[in-house]
């Protein structure tokens, strides 16, 4: 009897312990941070933590599913202090490891500031979280990525963040499906985001400045939309897209000011680019690669720094090149097969607007304006240039004192 009572009361600590209702967890009360953590039960809960710097040099891991944590702005500092690349906060199932199939389901973070060191690892690292969202957190100064998302497969999302001076990149997103990237602000991270073997990324409104590597490097990606973002001052270039991605739209950016190019359309079907604006970017503002197919780039403005009255904004001769006025075109690569050029307005540039440096198949270029091109050119070159005569269509396009045919 003494048996069967100690096993029924087994049994009802059990069950309450699955059926406890989420509790609220003031980080005050407990003795460091990664003990309010563990006060969550398995139903979840909300952990607030108060404004104070919180030096951490083991990751803090948070465990439980339906959890919350929030802190009281940037005034709630997390400071990780590891010199061995550990991650500040890490946001995974504790049996991953055995269940490749576990997940955590809404997990999220809000209000608080997570700093590192060119040592310290990424500021936050989570995997297997579904519908994980992140808002208002501030990532920065850390020796891997400012915030990684790897197998986030389920309506991952990441708004108005700032995110900067991490020394890879500011988002990494790994595997993930239906992401929203929205209003953040990105400021001289490596790239600002990398997107791979993923599905449906929406990255809108969000200001993307001063990095020392790229923008924006999607691959192996579909169905997706970058719209409506700044991006700016890139050492390398705007927005990539490589290794098989297609059906994806690029639209309504403004792209300036970038050493490299603006987007580079390395590996990738399908995809269209328009309305955006791309003005100083040194090499080109749109490239075709030899991979890339079935493409469409219209209703563009390619522009240099040019400002009315025969004048431009920048000198052309200065002491470094981002100081110097610039405007390039669409450069095509041999191999490229499929494209569409219509109704872009190419104006003030170095380069032609157009022009190819193998053999293409399939382009047409079409109701096109082109104005104060191929400024760096030999005299009469032509503005729309292709190797070859066949597989290219070129016709009613308007060129301003039109130098010799091509």
């Amino acid at each position: 009897m003494k048996i069967l009572l100690a096993l029924l009361l087994s049994a009802v600590v059990v069950l309450n312990a699955q059926t406890s209702a989420p509790v609220a967890v003031d980080a005050a009360k407990y003795p460091n941070l990664q003990a309010a953590l563990d006060a969550v039960p398995e139903s979840g809960g909300l952990v607030t933590i108060p404004p104070g710097n919180y030096e951490i040099t083991e990751p803090l891991r948070v465990k439980t599913a339906e959890t919350r944590i929030v802190g009281g702005g940037a005034a709630t500092h997390i400071i990780n202090k590891s010199d061995n690349g550990s991650p500040a906060i890490i946001l995974r199932p504790t049996n991953l490891d055995s269940d490749k199939k576990a997940r955590l389901w809404r997990v999220q973070m809000a209000d608080l500031r997570i700093s590192g060191s060119e040592k310290s690892g990424d500021g936050i690292f989570a995997e297997g979280i579904q519908e994980i969202y992140l808002e208002g957190v501030s990532v920065d100064h850390h020796g891997g990525h400012g915030i990684v998302l790897k197998d986030c497969f389920e309506d991952p999302r990441v708004a108005d963040c700032i995110i900067t001076y991490n020394k890879k990149s500011g988002i990494e997103i790994l595997g993930c499906h239906d992401i929203v990237v929205n209003a953040n602000h990105f400021e001289e991270n490596q790239d600002a985001l990398r997107c791979v073997d993923a599905f449906n990324l929406c990255m809108n409104g969000n200001n993307i400045d001063d990095h020392l590597g790229n923008g924006v490097i999607i691959e192996n990606t579909y169905g997706s939309v970058v719209s409506g973002n700044m991006i700016e001052e890139c050492n390398g270039t705007a927005i990539i897209l490589d290794r098989d991605c297609y059906g994806i739209t690029l639209s309504a950016n403004v792209i300036a000011h970038h050493l490299e190019g603006g987007i580079d359309l390395r590996d990738a079907c399908g995809c269209t680019i328009s309305a955006n604006t791309f003005t100083i970017a040194h090499k080109f503002s749109v490239r075709v690669g030899k991979d890339a197919e079935r493409n469409t780039i219209s209703g563009n403005t390619f522009c240099n720094t040019y400002i009315g009255a025969g004048k431009d904004k920048r000198p052309a001769e200065e002491k470094t090149p981002m100081g110097i006025d610039e405007g390039t075109g669409v450069l095509i690569e041999g191999g490229a097969n499929g494209l569409i050029l219509n109704g872009n307005t190419f104006s003030g540039l170095s380069t032609a607007a157009v022009w190819s440096t193998g053999e293409v198949k399939n382009v047409l270029v079409t109701s096109n304006l082109c104005m104060d091109c191929g400024r760096k050119l030999a005299k009469n070159s032509a503005w729309l240039y292709f190797e070859q005569k066949t597989g290219v269509m070129i016709k009613d396009n308007l060129i301003e004192s039109p130098p010799s045919s091509p």
